[in-house]
């Protein structure tokens, strides 16, 4: 499982302005994917004079944004300042390294080099080529966890995988009674937040069956999660259209299938089977355990996490 590192004070303006980076870049969760989270600051003479951060797929990356801010004369021979390597490739936008280059910026402070083979180092030798300086590994632990969804999937080829779910105060999902409601109004709310940070979001076939549920975010401003069910034992036929009906045998199987679909990560909300199915696997990144107040007594105890 990921861990978020220990926050520690920065000890140089290196590791303040990349902070600052790494702030600027999370307001892009959940509006950027699958491209990764990125903020940038331009630094001249000591002081702040550009900022940016990546704020929507499709649309001008960090590094733009910051120097397209700014005149030519204010960018030349400033240090910039970003937590992930420039990109080197045409994309849906120009390379981000030509235009550093063409801004006469004199130097490079860099948080985490990026995984994606379209990039990997090439960012960097461009730069370097240029008469840039470059430096490197910048709080990398810190930008490693901002953007831990985009690593997972670029270095072990598949989501990145939360498990959520409610539970009473004597650890039970559901009473012997119905109906019940674990989670407050807040926390319904927080969980719909939590959905628009997401790629995609699962159930089993039994959840699907017995509530039919949306799967949106329509509690909160943002974009939905693509929903996903795992039907295993095939039980289904009429999974409705834009949701993806995945028949894999397990859910390593299933892991793999949303990776060919391109999805980064995945919040698994299940039921008790499908949530103890990936814990026994140890397929998991992050848990999330809603808390009630009330108390059952007995009903349906939930899942327990290995030691």
């Amino acid at each position: 499982m990921w861990t978020a590192p220990s926050y520690y004070p920065p000890t140089n303006l290196d590791e303040v302005f990349m902070r600052r980076c790494l702030q600027l870049a999370a307001n892009g969760l959940g509006r950027v994917r699958p491209n990764p989270l990125v903020g940038c600051v331009v630094v001249k003479d000591g002081a702040v004079v550009s900022e940016g951060f990546h704020q929507k797929y499709g649309e001008n990356h960090a590094e733009r944004n910051a120097l397209l801010r700014i005149d030519d004369e204010t960018a030349r021979g400033s240090t910039l300042y970003v937590n992930l390597e420039p990109c080197s490739h045409y994309g849906k936008t120009p390379p981000c390294a030509d235009l550093i280059v063409q801004k006469g910026v004199a130097k490079v402070v860099c948080c985490n080099d990026d995984p994606n083979p379209q990039v990997a180092g090439r960012g960097f030798a461009k730069l370097a080529a240029a008469g840039i300086e470059v430096v490197r590994h910048v709080l990398e632990e810190e930008g490693r966890y901002l953007n831990r969804r985009f690593f997972t999937f670029m270095e072990n080829g598949r989501p990145y995988v939360i498990l959520k779910w409610a539970e009473s105060a004597d650890g039970y999902m559901a009473p012997d009674y119905k109906p019940y409601w674990i989670s407050t109004p807040e926390q319904t709310r927080l969980s719909h937040k939590w959905r628009t940070e997401e790629a995609a979001i699962l159930v089993g076939s039994q959840t699907y069956i017995d509530d039919r549920p949306k799967l949106t975010a329509r509690l909160w401003g943002g974009n939905n999660p693509r929903p996903v069910v795992l039907d295993r034992r095939g039980r289904l036929d009429d999974v409705p259209e834009g949701w993806l009906h995945l028949r894999s045998r397990d859910v390593e199987e299933a892991v793999r299938d949303m990776a060919r679909e391109g999805l980064q990560s995945v919040i698994v909300e299940g039921g008790r089977k499908i949530l103890d199915a990936f814990i026994e696997a140890n397929l998991y990144d992050e848990v999330r355990i809603v808390k009630g107040e009330q108390k059952y007594g007995k009903g349906l105890e939930a899942p327990t996490l290995s030691k």
